[in-house]
């Protein structure tokens, strides 16, 4: 959710009952210190801080968490252990993303709170072993003993119900909400996620960090270089600096990255964050009316 979940977003996520985040992911840690407060003006319930461990200034991200007296952070991207016990020293509630039951684990052992399980199918960066949500999120539950947050590929009710009859605890939903008023992305990028249709995204980079992106000129310039059987440095060449902020925050729809999950397709209009959140609600409970008729 980087370039997408700022203070509006999280804290109308908050105020209509869910759990908001601020992507920590694309902000300097100054930056991420506003919006922390900020979301603490705009809203009295609770909300958390994503923080993608890979990025630079992890530790002065850290640092600002914990002067600003942020009670939930997400770590991903990264080793558990190297954050999780300062933090919980801190009462801080420390859940982990991960992308294989070995990751839970190792979360798990780690001392987090509870895990996100992310399914191949979610968007930005994605974990290397492409198991889907339907199959990773039974595999976890059956290995871990702490709560499960179900992630990947969930933008519906009725997906949020499927989640847990699978075994998660709650769901995490991130491209819904990239077309929302109150994300941050570009206009223009909220219209194409819209627009997008079966088959739009598709996950590519491993060699740096695979990321789900959707199919524009950028990613057929990364296609057409992997003809050459490019190395590294030459993917990180093409890559650039900023390609997700010119794709997403500035709206360049041909060379900038636009990540978003394979349930874009899924996704039909730009609606308040709050609206999103009551029809997820309405739709599952709708949901489980019709399961308990089978």
């Amino acid at each position: 959710m980087i370039w997408n979940s700022g203070w509006r977003l999280a804290s109308a996520v908050a105020n209509a009952g869910g759990l908001g985040l601020l992507g920590a992911g694309s902000m300097y840690p100054e930056v991420l210190r506003e919006h922390i407060q900020k979301c603490n003006k705009a809203t009295n319930k609770p909300f958390g801080v994503n923080v993608p461990m890979l990025y630079p200034d992890i530790d002065k991200i850290i640092d600002i968490i914990i002067e600003e007296g942020v009670k939930i952070v997400f770590t991903s991207a990264g080793n558990p252990k190297t954050y999780t016990s300062r933090l919980k020293h801190q009462g801080i509630t420390v859940v982990h993303v991960v992308s294989s039951v070995k990751f839970a684990l190792k979360a798990q052992e780690a001392g987090v709170d509870a895990v996100v399980a992310e399914g191949f199918e979610a968007g930005g960066h994605n974990g290397r072993e492409e198991t889907t949500t339907f199959t990773l999120i039974p595999m976890v539950k059956e290995q871990i003993n702490i709560p499960l947050i179900a992630a990947g590929g969930i933008a519906t009710g009725r997906g949020m119900l499927a989640a847990m009859v699978l075994g998660a605890d709650g769901v995490q939903v991130g491209s819904r909400f990239v077309a929302s008023e109150e994300s941050s992305s570009h206009r223009a990028f909220k219209q194409l996620v819209v627009d997008a249709g079966e088959g739009a995204t598709l996950l590519t980079l491993k060699e740096l960090a695979p990321v789900r992106m959707m199919k524009n000129k950028f990613f057929q310039d990364v296609m057409k270089l992997y003809e050459a059987n490019p190395s590294v440095e030459d993917l990180k060449d093409l890559l650039g600096r900023a390609r997700a902020k010119r794709g997403m925050f500035e709206g360049d729809l041909e060379e900038g990255e636009l990540e978003i999950g394979q349930v874009a397709g899924l996704i039909h209009d730009i609606k308040p964050a709050a609206k999103i959140v009551a029809d997820l609600m309405a739709e599952f409970e709708q949901a489980k009316n019709t399961v308990s008729q089978l």
